[in-house]
């Protein structure tokens, strides 16, 4: 949850005198409270639409579109979509999965981090530690999402960036062609190249 500071009318004069001025002290005050905290939802995968879209059936019975956060997969009908796909079922369709997640994108998809727990697991409770979308790009299926950066934890986008390079230097998936075509490219009308 997060609760935004609007200061009243005389806070804002008070700060306007300061150096540091409204904006400024906005920024003081995230940097000491720290990125928002991520929302959970657990649910079972009960859809997998692409290489990095799932859709979660919550507790409360509601389907949930999730769309893998970092990373962006080959689209249905480009090369390496449908292997893109499978691998990503491979791991999630039919378990349960908790989302970690901080926004939805433009089509009201819930935009986050997606854990299962690892497929040699056999106990009773399992903790989620595999990280889907880390998965995704360590496979060579997927590439990291470089304009959402931003968004990740610099953990994350250090750990996407050198699975990314670690798959092109193997020539793993999609990396295997010479040169493979970035999704955002192929949604914008770029397929005939």
């Amino acid at each position: 949850m997060v609760f935004l500071f609007l200061p009243t009318g005389w806070q804002r004069r008070a700060m306007a005198g300061n150096r540091l001025g409204f904006v400024g002290w906005g920024l003081a005050l995230w940097l000491a409270v720290g990125p928002v905290a991520a929302d959970v939802l657990t649910g079972v995968v009960v859809g997998v639409s692409d290489g990095d879209t799932i859709t979660v059936l919550d507790a409360a019975r509601v389907q949930r579109k999730i769309r893998l956060a970092g990373i962006d997969a080959p689209e249905r009908g480009q090369p390496f979509g449908q292997p893109a796909k499978t691998n990503l079922s491979r791991p999630v369709f039919g378990k349960e999965v908790d989302v970690q997640w901080t926004k939805h994108d433009r089509y009201q998809r819930i935009v986050g981090n997606v854990l299962v727990a690892e497929s040699g697991c056999t106990a009773t409770h399992c903790r989620k530690t595999l990280d889907t979308s880390l998965a995704q790009l360590t496979d060579g299926l997927a590439w990291w999402y470089r304009q959402y950066a931003g968004e990740q934890s610099r953990e994350d986008a250090g750990r996407y960036q050198v699975a990314e390079a670690a798959a092109r230097g193997r020539h793993a998936g999609l990396w295997s062609t010479a040169e493979p075509m970035a999704p955002w490219d192929w949604r914008h009308g770029s397929r005939g190249r």
